[in-house]
């Protein structure tokens, strides 16, 4: 496992600075949306079921600055949509990277390859591309053939240019953990920087509601998943904390954090995570004071929490658990793989 070391050493230094002001909730990762438009229809995502008139709306690069300022987290995702879609995504990563924030650039990778010229090789800089599984599970939950092919392709060349490049893979019911297992064997033959998964997790806004996991569901199936890479027979490159594995098959029991990681897009700052439509707010401030915390994650009985395991809320809470002195040495062993 091998965690960019700059940014482990940038976002360690932040959350002490964080806890020694005597701040319980402080985000970490922005996830700015500077549009919701996308080149796929994917089942399991919900952003293209916006109204026409909010999926011809852009962040301007002003806004991304300003929010990413407002909130201050060391990290941003720039998820979307498919942000490669944004007439100015280049100046908006520049912008955030001047900044000096660890920039994820998360894209299906079907505009990858021809866009490389507009960006530049930086630490700060990385390409996520989604891919679920090998080429026929792939392009089956994106919902169009030769989708896997296109990205792989993509990524070959990102590397050849010096680029960063992880992948994004979301787990959903159905899936064959040998298959996965191969999958993530694939994907350290193509030399990526990093691997993240996660558990899929229904939201209302995805057209397809079957396929999401329940909690106890996800415990089984990531430690079927995840057996030969504990057991030491596969030194899979996860970009995560070790202790968000050990949540994802058990062995560690965290509560969500869900102001982690806020979400901002053309309609604001989402309240209180991009999984729940309960509408927005103005400021990053209204978010964190207005508020009502209690009300969300598993321990507050909210139904719509009950079986997440989703990392944009349990990720943070394993960030924070990975500076208590027991886990630092493992932490710090992650970094160096």
């Amino acid at each position: 496992m091998a965690i960019n070391l700059q940014q482990a050493l940038e976002v360690g230094k932040y959350i002490v600075t964080q806890r020694l002001k005597g701040r319980k909730r402080y985000p970490l990762v922005l996830m700015l949306e500077p549009l919701f438009r996308c080149n796929l229809a994917c089942p399991g995502c919900g952003k293209i079921q916006h109204p026409t008139d909010i999926l011809k709306r852009n962040l301007t690069p002003q806004e991304c600055f300003a929010a990413a300022e407002e909130c201050g987290a060391p990290i941003v995702s720039i998820p979307g949509g498919e942000p490669l879609l944004h007439p100015q995504i280049d100046e908006i990563v520049r912008g955030l990277i001047e900044r000096k924030k660890f920039v994820y650039l998360c894209t299906n990778g079907l505009l990858l390859e021809k866009s490389l010229d507009k960006f530049q090789p930086s630490p700060y800089l990385t390409f996520s591309v989604h891919l679920d599984g090998m080429r026929d599970w792939h392009d089956h939950c994106v919902n169009r053939k030769g989708v896997f092919d296109t990205a792989v392709q993509a990524i070959r060349a990102a590397k050849a240019k010096g680029f960063r490049v992880t992948t994004n893979t979301t787990v959903f019911e159905g899936v064959d953990s040998k298959q996965m297992q191969e999958f993530f064997d694939f994907l350290s033959s193509l030399n990526v920087d990093g691997m993240m998964i996660s558990p899929g997790y229904s939201y209302e806004w995805a057209s397809d509601q079957e396929h999401f996991l329940k909690r106890e569901q996800t415990r089984a199936l990531f430690r079927e998943i995840l057996a030969p890479y504990k057991a030491g027979q596969k030194n899979w490159n996860f970009n995560h904390n070790p202790l968000f594995l050990d949540f994802l098959t058990g062995e560690k029991d965290y509560e969500c954090s869900p102001w982690g990681s806020p979400s901002y897009s053309v309609l604001g700052w989402q309240k209180p995570c991009y999984l729940l439509n309960e509408g927005h707010y103005a400021t990053f401030d209204e978010l964190m004071e207005k508020t009502e915390w209690h009300k969300y994650g598993r321990a507050s009985g909210n139904p719509k929490c009950a079986d997440c395991m989703v990392h944009c809320g349990y990720e943070p809470t394993a960030a924070t658990d990975a500076m208590q002195p027991q886990n630092l040495v493992r932490s710090i062993g992650s970094i160096f793989g």
